[in-house]
Formats: structure tokens, sequence, C-alpha cells
């Protein structure tokens, strides 16, 4: 066993373990000023705590020199005999720094596009084509046209000869309404039933059973379509080809068969 500077035999060899003091250090107190029995303040050493060691003297722990209540070296505790307490360091807390509202970014406004019909700031409106009223009524008015029977009869075609201009042909009107109005002559054995009647009388012999369509459109206007009629179908004069959409005014004459006019009139 290792035996400190203080004579106290130490299982440890590197600081005793009665007293704490470094082995092999200078001894600064010899042993026979050190009783080895507890002194009047009930430590090991006398003169108070143990391993208390007399000012100026050495630390009994490590050998350093005495230069205050506490050893420079290791931190010995001369006057408690131990080692000094760790020094404890206050930690301030942090002040809480206020978090600022969050403001949202003002909106995106999209620009507003002008209506339909309306004119755009500096730029002026252009005249456009007058619209149609959606409630304006059309009328179908039919009568004899003399002048076409006698274009008719100048082509010479067959049969021309047998067919002779009526004595007395009334005025017919047919209000337009719904989406379209044959035109034709009703047939009970095929069973069209148009809504422009031509049966007569007097009856044209060279209108088919359905002769023609009228088509009205999204704006309230109306055309015509000659959808296969066996002697074909003339607008203002000018003849039109097969399914072909004829957009039709006021006034338009439709001319079919061997005498019949067909006049469009808007009422309004």
């Amino acid at each position: 066993m290792a035996t400190c500077p203080s004579g106290h035999e130490s299982a440890s060899d590197d600081f005793c373990d009665v007293c704490g003091f470094a082995i092999g250090a200078p001894a600064s107190v010899g042993h026979d000023q050190a009783p080895s029995g507890p002194g009047p303040g009930g430590g090991a050493m006398g003169g108070g705590a143990t391993g208390a060691s007399p000012a100026g003297g050495a630390c009994p722990r490590c050998g350093a020199a005495r230069t205050g209540q506490f050893c420079e070296a290791c931190g010995y505790n001369f006057t408690a005999g131990g080692l000094a307490p760790p020094s404890a360091t206050r930690v301030e807390p942090r002040p809480v720094q206020p978090v600022p509202p969050v403001t949202p970014p003002p909106p995106v406004l999209q620009p507003r596009l002008p209506e339909p019909g309306q004119a755009q700031p500096g730029v002026p409106l252009q005249p456009g084509p007058p619209a149609v009223a959606a409630g304006d009524a059309w009328t179908a008015v039919v009568t004899a046209d003399r002048a076409y029977y006698d274009s008719v009869r100048a082509t010479g075609g067959a049969d021309t000869d047998a067919i002779t201009f009526p004595v007395y042909c009334p005025e017919r009107r047919f209000r337009l309404s719904g989406a379209e109005a044959r035109v034709g002559r009703r047939s009970t054995r095929t069973g069209i039933d148009p809504e422009i009647d031509l049966t007569g009388p007097p009856a044209d012999p060279g209108v088919s059973r359905l002769h023609a369509v009228l088509i009205k459109a999204a704006d309230g206007s109306w055309s015509v379509i000659d959808p296969g009629s066996a002697n074909g179908t003339m607008v203002n004069g000018t003849e039109i080809a097969r399914d072909q959409i004829v957009p039709l005014r006021d006034g338009d004459r439709i001319n079919l068969g061997a005498w019949t006019e067909l006049r469009l009139v808007c009422d309004g």
C-alpha cells in the first residue's frame, strides 16, 4: 500500500484515501504536527473541517501553495475540507419577442372585360349590322307570280305547254313559328303534312310534296333550303343549290313550281 506525505496508508497510489493528498507530493505538515485522531472540530485534522490546512500552507490534496479559501490547482476547499462546489451560472430567460401580425397581401384584381356590344374606354364602338329582335314575327305570303310563270314557259321544258296560269289565286298567309316550316303539298299516302301547305286550289303541279324548308336561326331570322325538289327553288330570281342554306331578309321572294311565289315578310 502507498503512504501519503501525511503518513496515511492508502490503497490508491495517486491520491490518499484518507486525506486526499497527492501521493509523492512534498509534505507541508509533519507527521508529528498533524494528529491522527479527530480534533476538536470532529475532522481528521485539528483546527476545523476534515483535511483543512492552516493559512499559508500547502494544499493537502495536490500540494499546491495555498493562496485563499480554495486551491488554485485542484479546487480544494481549505475550510470545508472538500472540493469547491461548481459555480452555478444563472441563465436569465430571454425575453419573448412579440410576433408582429401577418398582413395578407392585397388581392390581385383582374381587368374587367367589357360586355358584348360595350365600347372599351378610349375605343369607339364600331357600328355593326342591325340586330334582329328575337320577338319579331315573320309571315310567308303566297301568291301566283305571272312573270315567273312566263319564264318557266320560255324554257320550253317538258309538259310546260300543258300548264296554265290560274285565273284566280287568292293570297294566302302562313305565320311562321317553331324551329322550321316545311313547304310542299299534303300527302296522306306518304304522311307529309307541311306547315306551308300549297295543295290548293289552285294547285301548282310543279310543287313537290316536300319542296323546301324554312329554318329559323338563333337570332330570329330565317333561311331556306331545297332538300331535293323535282323542279328546283329560286331566291330573288337565282336558283339555289340542293341542300344549300340561304339566309333570307324581309321582302325576299322564293319561287317554286310553275307559278308560285312565297314572299317573306317581317311583321316586327
